[in-house]
This record gives structure tokens, sequence and C-alpha cells, in this order.
């Protein structure tokens, strides 16, 4: 680790929970065409699960990237929220985000299922973002303040901070898988990266094997060793547990459920000609969804006749992401090439069996896309947890539909009434889809109404909550007791 630095703090913006994340929880936009921009909260899902608990604090702030260059410099209030943001540079940006970030540990942590690129350049460009983000920590958390420090593009952020300031409580979430050791084990920084993560005092992740890989690998590292559930290093003790997060319910449940959604969901099935079957995939452009594998195993249904175009109407919503980077145009052109193949193969006058929309939907069309949907397809490579799993069922208040589910998303340690299924074996998902669109709804229901219950017990808020409730046993009362520790990470 870096020699730390000393630390100045703003008496003016002391505060005794820090939320740090990659953006801050807002974007800029314009409404109006030629109008001024404005900011708005963001919609996603980190945001939505951390509202109620931030909502009932006075003293927080979120350490976060505005969003683009010309963002705010200096701390300001949005919404009741008091926001930090980072400023980063154009080469810092292209090092810190869309390199080491998307270009090394994305695919990594992901099984590698595109290579993942090592360059210095790309890692010095991490250290120095990383470590901007905790010296703006250390300056506005108050005393035996807690932290809580938020995804892969800021593993290193918990040890400088420890370095810094021994008095904090920090906590450590990883919303993305975490690889096994042979896999991190590639990384030429995997020291210095492990030892940022074990500054924090509980590391979470989405699933028990995460935190069972990371765990193992900072014992194979000789950087801790394992006593249970803990990592002990140094004379400190590192907790690692596994927290599914989970989404907004009440937002998916209730907006799904208005009579607007339900004559939309009708007026769609109505435009693809009312087919026996509805299939659906919603996800980001990205090479670890598996979409390619769902619309293979599609075609092949189709050759075999095992589904007929115009019973059986496949709609896949790809979300566009990061058009600049060669895998992910690669990924664009070889699904729209099967589209196009599928359409042109199996395609009736005015019934295509493939929808594709390479578009962003707004809430209100992905409601009724989810409630028009008989079967929902969630067949990610890897996956954290994916909660487009969640919300499709959520949105199901009849408990009719059928969740096919990858065996290698997170959800599916929770989400057992889906067809499960490994994404690798176009005839295992294949087999999964002609299952799911016979089965009855006396089959299907009982499937449905347990995920459900599941779903709604599980949900956003409380994951945030049972994190932070964590973290506070950890320093030792609320909201964390006075502790003196030693600075080494």
């Amino acid at each position: 680790m870096d020699t730390p630095r000393p630390t100045e703090r703003r008496s003016d913006l002391t505060v005794d929970l820090v939320v740090v994340a990659n953006r801050l929880p807002i974007r800029r936009v314009q409404p109006e065409e030629d109008g001024p921009h404005e900011w708005i909260v963001s919609p996603g899902g980190l945001v939505s699960a951390m509202a109620p608990v931030l909502a009932d604090r006075n003293r927080f702030a979120w350490v976060g990237w505005p969003g683009d260059a010309d963002g705010p410099t200096e701390p300001f209030t949005h919404d009741g929220m008091r926001l930090i943001p980072v400023s980063l540079s154009a080469e810092e940006y292209e090092c810190h985000y869309e390199g080491m970030s998307n270009g090394t540990l994305w695919p990594l942590y992901h099984d590698k299922i595109e290579p993942a690129e090592f360059h210095r350049h790309w890692y010095d460009g991490y250290r120095r973002v990383n470590r901007r983000f905790a010296d703006l920590v250390a300056e506005t958390a108050a005393e035996n303040a807690t932290v809580w420090v938020h995804d892969y593009q800021l593993q290193l952020v918990p040890g400088y901070l420890r370095a810094q300031r021994p008095d904090l409580t920090i906590g450590f979430f990883l919303h993305i898988p975490f690889p096994p050791s042979e896999l991190f084990r590639q990384i030429p920084w995997r020291n210095e990266l492990t030892t940022g993560l074990l500054g924090a005092d509980l590391v979470g992740f989405q699933t028990p094997e995460g935190a069972s890989n990371f765990a193992r690998l900072a014992e194979s590292l000789d950087l801790a060793t394992i006593d249970g559930e803990t990592l002990n290093r140094n004379g400190r003790t590192i907790h690692v547990r596994s927290f599914p997060i989970g989404i907004d319910v009440d937002r998916y449940s209730t907006g799904a459920d208005r009579p607007e959604i339900t004559e939309r969901a009708a007026a769609v099935r109505e435009r693809l000609g009312n087919p026996k079957a509805v299939l659906l995939g919603v996800d980001r452009l990205d090479y670890t969804k598996g979409i390619d594998v769902r619309l293979r195993a599609f075609k092949e249904l189709l050759a075999e006749e095992k589904f007929l175009p115009g019973e059986v109407i496949l709609i896949q919503v790809a979300e566009p992401s990061r058009d600049n980077v060669d895998a992910y145009v690669a990924l664009k052109e070889r699904v729209q090439g099967l589209v196009g193949e599928i359409n042109g193969d199996f395609a009736r006058v005015g019934v295509p069996p493939v929808h594709y929309i390479h578009q962003s939907r707004d809430f209100d069309e992905l409601m009724s896309l989810y409630r028009s949907a008989d079967v929902m397809m969630v067949t990610p490579f890897r996956d954290g947890m994916n909660l487009v799993a969640k919300e499709y069922v959520a949105t199901r208040h009849d408990d009719t539909g059928v969740l096919v589910l990858s065996e290698f998303a997170g959800a599916a340690h929770e989400l057992d009434g889906a067809l499960i299924v490994n994404p690798y074996d176009i005839d295992g998902v294949k087999a999964a889809l002609v299952r799911a669109v016979q089965m009855t709804d006396e089959e299907a229901r009982p499937r449905m109404a347990a995920m459900r219950e599941k779903v709604e017990r599980n949900h956003a808020s409380r994951w945030a909550e049972s994190f932070l409730s964590d973290l506070r046993d950890i320093g030792g009362q609320s909201p964390v007791g006075p502790r003196k520790r030693s600075a080494t990470v």
C-alpha cells in the first residue's frame, strides 16, 4: 500500500455514515431540447436499496463521480442527500473505468468469457482514482464513522482508508461475482487488490461461493488466515459474509398492477398475433448475459418444429452497452446476425419469430413486457445476482409465468422455483424452454408463488439494513462505537 497521507478533516462536512460508489446517485438530464440541464435521482438498484436506510439518517454523505467532466466539483445537496463529487480527467476515466475496471476486472470476475487485459498504466490510473476517493472520504467522515464502499471499481479504497483513518468502521460490498483464486491470481496486482479489500471490517458478496473464494484467495496469498467465517490479518479481524441483494419490490409490484399496464400488456400480445406463448429476455447487451445462447436454442427449436412460427414468439430487449469496446461490438453483430437468420428462415408474413429491441425501455414499457411474457429467460454465463429475474417474479400477481434461470446467476441460490439451466448446454436450455412453454398453470403457480414470497421477503432495503446492522455490530455500538486500532492494513 502507498504511504498514508495526513488527513485534514473539514468539520463542516463530517458525517456519521459515508456511502462510497463509483457514481453519485444522480444523473444529468435535459428535459427539453435546448433547455437547461438538471440533476435527477438515478433509478438504479443501489439507489433504491439505500434510499429507505438513508432517509432516517441526518448525517450521511455519498461520495462518487458525477458522470461527466463538467459536473460539480464541490460538495452539494440534492433531494436531501449530501453529495461529494470526485473529479476525473478523461485520461483517468479511460484508465480507471474503461481500462482496469471494465477491461481487466469485469471479464476476469466473469470467468474470462472474454479475455482480460493487464496494462500497467490502467492500474496506475485505477490506483490514483481509488486514492482520490479515499482522501475525500477521510476528509468527510466524522470520528468513528461508518463507511460503506461499493463494487469492483473501488477495491483499493478500504485499505487506503484503514491506513489514514483507523478509527473508521469500513464495509465493502461486491455487486458482481468474485472469481476462484486460480483466476484472480493471474492479476499482476493481486496482492495490492486483496490487501485493499482486507482494509475493510466487513467484506460482503452476493453468494456464499463469492465469500468463500475471497477467503481462500487471501489465505493462499499469505495475506490472512481463515478462522471460520472471519479472516485474521495483523491482529485485525475481517468478517466475510454473503448478502444477496434484493429489489424495490413495491415499485415493481405496484407498477405492474396498474390497469393501464394490464391494457398495454394485452395490446402487446395482440400486436404479436396472440401467440400461444411469449418468451422474453431483458438484458444489457453484454457478453456475460448469454443472449446468443437463447437465440441459438430458439432457432434450433423452430428448425425441429418443437416451436411453430406464430405460436411461440421471442422478444429480446438488449439495451446498448459500451459500444466503443471491440468485444461488445462483436457481440452486437453476432446477436443481430442471429436475429436476422431466425426471422429470415422462419418468419411468416407480418409475424417475425423474434422481436429484437436494441434500445433502452422506460419503466412502463418494461412492466407491460413483463406482464405480457409467459416465459422469462435469464441465462447469463456468470452474474453476481441478476435483478431482472427478481423483477419479473415481483410483477406476477396471479402467480402465472415461468422463469428459466442460469445456475451461474446469483439469483439461482434463492429462486429455486425456476427452471435452472446450464447456459453452456444448448440442449439443456432447449429442453427447459420446451418445458416452460408446455407447463400447466397448476404446476407453474406454486413455483411462482414460492419465488414471489422470497423476493418480497428479501427486498432491497432489507439487504441494506442487514449489511449496515452487521457493520454496526462489528463497530461495537450504534452508530459506531469508539475504538482505536493500528493503522496497519
